[in-house]
């Protein structure tokens, strides 16, 4: 029986981890996908594309180890709060860990590779960049795409992969890609917008307040990510000189005040206007909070409902009625 060659992509779903799949596969290479849900992304598309392709689809949950590498990453952010070095790292430290172990038609992934291309991102896919997740990860890494520009990896030289049959893609331009959709017949992929989450300049800031109020009291979870999507945030401390503070959510319209009294949790609290119209509050407690504090957010929150509230007899705080689960 003739051994066929097998690798581990790590795969997104975008065109770019398509044809590096397609690529591989050409040269008669068994090809599984490693996809990763978290905080700031999910699996969603990768699923869809894996499908498309035939492919095996491997899925991780990353949340709380990418949370832990968006706090303290060892080559810093982005343009936003992304860490994208080191959560590439992160990823292909994961992918080197199962390329250990054998698949289920008892065999290890010969090669490990992903869709990157050289110079597409400046702060992420440049050479040194490249460089520096092998060395986070402590693994080769073969991007069929861009091979030619790149190094000779392990693979190649162990002969595992044709290098004259990879690519020498550079750059933002998809016209190279483009024309492989049309060699490959490739029937979807998703468009370059979207990923993760972190690149989004208005909620990295979100995160990072959320980080240095929220995560210094109590455990983060998906959701209070999920909100940080919609709504208008405030942080409030019922107390001089403390970092305990409430975390306070103002709905924008109908739509969001339903989410956010679905998303409340044991301990937290809401407050709408019960006769008008305005924005339901979500409040998040840290701590335990004494109930001279309590009092204090709470009506800190019903003056920011009633400011966004519409109120055209200008009643007072007082002369309305509140509702309060």
């Amino acid at each position: 029986m003739t051994y066929m060659t097998t690798a581990l992509v790590v795969f997104s779903g975008g065109l770019d981890s398509i044809l590096a799949v397609k690529v591989l596969q050409e040269q008669e290479i068994q090809v599984t996908g490693l996809s990763f849900d978290s905080y700031f992304f999910d699996s969603k598309e990768a699923e869809k594309t894996a499908k498309q392709l035939g492919i095996e689809l491997i899925v991780k949950d990353i949340s709380e180890q990418q949370l832990e590498t968006v706090k303290n990453p060892q080559y810093g952010h982005g343009s936003a709060l992304n860490p994208c070095i080191d959560c590439h790292g992160l990823m292909f430290r994961i992918a080197g860990e199962l390329a250990e172990f054998k698949d289920k038609d008892g065999k290890k992934f010969d090669i490990i590779a992903t869709g990157e291309v050289l110079g597409q991102r400046p702060f992420s896919q440049n050479s040194e960049a490249l460089k520096k997740v092998e060395r986070l990860a402590g693994i080769d890494i073969l991007r069929p795409l861009s091979a030619k520009l790149l190094p000779m990896t392990t693979y190649e030289e162990q002969r595992l992969v044709n290098r004259k049959k990879l690519l020498d893609i550079s750059g933002k331009s998809r016209k190279r890609q483009l024309e492989l959709v049309k060699k490959y017949g490739v029937k979807y992929f998703p468009s370059p917008a979207g990923g993760c989450r972190l690149t989004e300049n208005e909620f990295g800031v979100k995160v990072k307040k959320l980080l240095d109020n929220d995560g210094q009291n109590r455990k983060l979870e998906k959701v209070d990510f999920e909100l940080l999507r919609i709504g208008r945030h405030s942080w409030i401390s019922g107390e001089q000189q403390t970092t305990n503070k409430a975390h306070i959510i103002l709905g924008k319209n109908y739509e969001e005040n339903e989410q956010l009294k679905k998303s409340a949790r044991p301990g937290d609290l809401l407050v709408e206007l019960k006769d008008l119209m305005g924005p339901t509050a979500l409040i998040i407690k840290g701590k335990e909070l004494t109930d001279d504090a309590l009092r204090k957010i709470k009506l800190e929150t019903k003056k920011l409902i009633l400011s966004r509230a519409k109120n055209p007899d200008g009643l007072s705080i007082n002369e309305v009625e509140w509702i309060i689960n």
